[in-house]
């Protein structure tokens, strides 16, 4: 069918419009928070204090927010781990106008109309503020008439930089990938990549503590799994989940959770491109002499050195382990699932 050159241009110019927010994402996922070209809803995003109140904005992509307001602090350094109020807004500018989230919304819903940062919506403790993110500063204005001012904050954890004690096995401190299958050393960052393909241990583990930094990218378009995900596999049988759940409830399948069996005392989850750790303390499955399993393996775990799991007994194996029986010694393995993960400063402590 013959078009006329002037349809044509309209097509190309609906075309165009229509494809400016992909063309606006392209580069995600980001790795580096010094990247030059990341927008400016990264710089937005992030954790916000101020005394006895935090809040946590969420990047949902094209200059959509969601603020998870907690009363009493962060998670981890005051939150009264019940309440929350939730706020949404969107770019002008430099700026992001917020007000009460509101409408028909569902546990990470795919369009930033529809999403909601917490499984419960409206939230325990849903109140109709407004607010205004400018310049490093979250102000809040409350429904009795109060106006609090919170400034941008980054945490950092406890561990990081957390150096290996006598006895320890240096798996990664950015010299060299010898002691891994698969993965990359970056030249110049000094990092082991995932490239999203998993990598493993060479050598087998039984019980032990362990320590690991890692980085999450950028990906704000994501949405659950689709946002950095990823997996520590403890002797490649028990996966602690590791993914982008910034802002989230802290489920079994987000960051710190075992995956499929157990959710976070607390979301310790930071903003992705975070450094962030994880410290374990881990006992396999204990067996009898015929090889029964007679108790699960137990782990202890610390995120971002605040504790989310103590002493729990894992029932069983996680998706995606190894087909030996439990109670076996095993690889650690760090997930690719696609995604590219970083990590340094990788170190255990055999039992």
């Amino acid at each position: 069918m013959h078009r006329s050159p002037s349809i044509l241009r309209s097509l190309s110019l609906i075309l165009i419009i229509a494809i400016l927010p992909a063309l606006a994402q392209a580069k995600s996922p980001w790795t580096s928070a010094d990247d030059p070209e990341l927008p400016v809803d990264f710089k937005l995003q992030g954790e916000y204090t101020a005394e006895k109140i935090g809040a946590q904005v969420i990047a949902l992509s094209n200059g959509a927010f969601q603020v998870v307001v907690l009363p009493g602090g962060l998670p981890g350094d005051g939150w009264d781990g019940k309440n929350k109020i939730l706020l949404e807004g969107a770019l002008d500018g430099e700026k992001v106008a917020l007000k009460a989230a509101e409408g028909k919304k569902k546990y990470l819903g795919n369009s930033a109309a529809e999403f909601s940062a917490t499984r419960q919506f409206p939230p325990v403790g849903q109140k109709a503020w407004t607010g205004v993110i400018s310049d490093g500063t979250l102000t809040l204005s409350t429904d009795d008439g109060k106006t609090l001012t919170l400034k941008k904050t980054i945490r950092k954890s406890s561990t990081l930089g957390a150096k290996p004690p006598t006895g320890a096995i240096v798996l990664f401190d950015g010299t060299s990938k010898d002691e891994w299958n698969g993965g990359r050393l970056d030249a110049k960052t000094k990092l082991l990549n995932t490239d999203g393909q998993d990598i493993t241990t060479k050598r087998k583990f039984n019980s032990y503590t362990m320590h690991l930094e890692f980085m999450l990218p950028f990906k704000p378009e994501g949405r659950g799994q689709g946002r950095g995900n990823s997996g520590f596999y403890q002797v490649d049988m028990y996966e602690v989940q590791v993914l982008d759940s910034f802002g989230l409830d802290g489920v079994n399948n987000e960051c710190g959770g075992i995956y499929s069996k157990q959710d976070s005392l607390v979301n310790m989850c930071y903003p992705p491109l975070s450094w962030q750790t994880y410290d374990v303390d881990f006992t396999n499955a204990a067996v009898d002499a015929a090889g029964k399993k007679t108790k699960g393996a137990i782990i202890t775990l610390k995120l971002n050195g605040v504790l989310v799991h103590d002493k729990y007994e894992i029932t069983g194996k996680t998706g995606g382990a190894r087909q030996e029986p439990e109670g076996t010694p095993g690889l650690i393995r760090l997930q690719g699932h696609g995604n590219p993960l970083q990590y340094r400063n990788v170190w255990i402590v055999e039992k």
